[in-house]
């Protein structure tokens, strides 16, 4: 973690040639250092942040006056820091049956802030302050100051399910690992009316910034594990599967075995997992199929790599079978070596310093927040079988000198449908995450994504895709929307990266042109928007055989409906 110096000294490099992103702060104590912090990880992760910071102690006030600095600044996001101290202080100040009610009137205040802000908020929970008036008995009192507080916390993570666009930044929960005395100075606090203590501030800002990070689309989707000393104690090779290092006794078995429940945790939450390891496959696997201590199944693991060969190299097959970023990918092993050459190679990769202490893996990883999320649904479970049926099809490809022989022996069917109640979220998390295959990267949460469902001005449509190894579930989101009587926009175009070079792309432009000619448009505009991640469609339309508009300001391109020739494909419609 850097400190405030650190990244003091990475602000002042500056941050020309980043990409913006609009930021309020609000808070009810001194938050100049809070804000220095936000821009300094801001620029260490190459964003700019336009940072709006309220008068100290304004929050109400900025937020309940439609007419406010805030409001008039209409950030992407909003940050707004009630401070537990200053709960307290108004927990003190109440007649002692009036406190009962603290917890739901800062939560009526946090639903009207939803209610009347645009864009995202960063709403932190509330570290707890033991104040002692009752003890131990304190949790048997509605009208504690720690009841309240509980109450008040869990209130907030209610709320942030009924409102989308809220997100909690949980301090409680970092207080919690990091110690109350590391947090809070007090006697900073009396002489400057600041909570986070110094030491505490980059933590803070490294949070905050993971939330907005995500929510652009910026996340960790891969983790690739070794599999000797970082999975299992011990060198399968050497050992055998029969003398690994696993188990729930005592010993550093133990932690092995916890670290690999972990690892299932985050592939039953869509995190796509891989093995990279230097072994004879044949030997790594057998402690896969044989231990019955192993937590950790094959069934788990999407791409499974065990060679002698460079773990660069392997990454990087690994990549190809995937088709994601380098940059979403987190890379975990135990040898020093090893880890070093991946940085040193594919700087984008993320190589955390494991502790040499096997039994310390779990507690450092915690405190990484390496998979930071801005939407999770059930469809996130399949990610592994997507994946391993990628998996197959590169190895059944390789039978095939002929590329459209392959494609047709696939058996691929496209399912397409408008936007329903069971697939809009699914709609708005691709819009949320999806970068590289992205037009115009223009992100819609579920509420607007209902809204243009309903919209008649607004073509709608889903793209599934399923062939003969599985089902990659729905892979593709257009949004056509109505220009003039005669001119149809493409303002989204959204797809997996999973499916390209399968034709994916000349079906959906095929069904495009069939939804234009239903509707009488005789012209589709397309519009290209550059981002650091989406240079693979920069010539997406042209390819297509659009025609460049030259007078506009942005790249756009037009086609003629009339005189398309449609697409050859080898896909059916389901």
């Amino acid at each position: 973690m850097k400190s405030l110096k650190e990244l003091k000294r990475i602000l002042k490099q500056g941050t020309e040639g980043m990409p913006e992103v609009k930021v309020a702060l609000l808070g009810d104590t001194a938050t100049q250092l809070l804000a220095t912090a936000l821009k300094g990880e801001g620029a260490a992760r190459g964003l700019a942040v336009d940072l709006y910071e309220g008068e100290y102690s304004q929050v109400e006030m900025q937020v309940l006056d439609p007419g406010s600095e805030f409001h008039s600044f209409d950030a992407s996001f909003s940050i707004i820091f009630q401070s537990t101290h200053k709960l307290l202080e108004t927990y003190s100040l109440m007649k002692p049956e009036a406190r009962v009610q603290l917890a739901k009137e800062r939560l009526a205040f946090v639903r009207t802030l939803c209610e009347s802000t645009n864009g995202k908020i960063i709403y932190f929970t509330y570290p707890e302050i033991g104040d002692a008036v009752f003890g131990s008995y304190q949790t048997k009192v509605q009208s504690s100051f720690i009841y309240q507080t509980r109450k008040l916390n869990m209130g907030l993570m209610e709320l942030s399910q009924e409102y989308p666009q809220l997100f909690l930044c949980d301090l409680a929960e970092l207080q919690a690992k990091y110690g109350r005395d590391m947090f809070f100075q007090s006697n900073v606090y009396v002489s400057t009316e600041m909570i986070l203590s110094v030491d505490a501030l980059p933590l803070v800002a490294s949070r905050v910034l993971d939330i907005i990070c995500a929510n652009r689309g910026q996340f960790k989707k891969c983790l690739i594990l070794d599999l000797d000393n970082t999975v299992w104690g011990g060198v399968v090779g050497d050992d055998g599967w029969e003398n690994l290092q696993l188990g729930h006794g005592l010993g550093i078995g133990k932690a092995f075995t916890e670290f690999q429940q972990w690892v299932v945790k985050l592939r039953q939450r869509g995190i796509i997992i891989c093995v990279c390891s230097k072994n004879d496959e044949a030997v790594a696997r057998e402690a896969f199929e044989k231990n019955p201590e192993m937590v950790l199944k094959l069934d788990d693991i999407a791409v499974f790599v065990a060679n002698w060969e460079n773990k660069a190299d392997n990454i990087r097959r690994i990549q190809s079978i995937l088709n994601i970023g380098f940059d979403s990918m987190v890379f975990l092993d135990d040898n020093p070596f090893e880890r070093g050459l991946v940085r040193d190679s594919l700087p984008e990769v993320c190589v955390p310093e494991l502790p040499e202490d096997p039994g310390e893996y779990l507690e450092f990883l915690y405190s990484q927040n390496l998979f930071e999320t801005a939407s999770f649904s059930e469809a996130d479970k399949d990610r592994t079988k997507q994946y391993q049926a990628e998996s197959n099809r590169v190895s059944y490809a390789g039978k095939f000198t002929n590329e459209s022989d392959y494609l047709k022996s696939l058996g691929m069917e496209s399912a397409v449908r408008g936007f329903e109640p069971f697939n809009i979220p699914r709609v708005a998390q691709l819009s949320q995450r999806s970068n590289q295959f992205n037009l115009r990267t223009v992100r819609y949460t579920e509420d607007q994504v209902k809204q243009m469902a309903t919209d008649p001005d607004c073509g709608c449509l889903t793209f599934t895709l399923e062939d003969k190894f599985g089902d990659n579930g729905l892979v593709c989101v257009i949004i056509l929307k109505k220009q003039d009587a005669e001119t149809l926009f493409i303002d989204t175009w959204l797809m997996s990266c999973r499916v390209l070079k399968r034709g994916m792309e000349h079906f959906t432009m095929n069904t495009i042109v069939e939804y234009a000619k239903a509707n009488g448009f005789k012209r589709i505009v397309g519009e290209y928007l550059p981002t650091a991640k989406n240079g693979m469609v920069a010539d997406h339309y042209q390819n297509l055989g659009f025609s460049k508009v030259e007078a506009a300001e942005t790249a756009q391109y037009e086609l003629n409906v009339s005189s398309y020739e449609e697409k050859i494909c080898h896909i059916a419609k389901k």
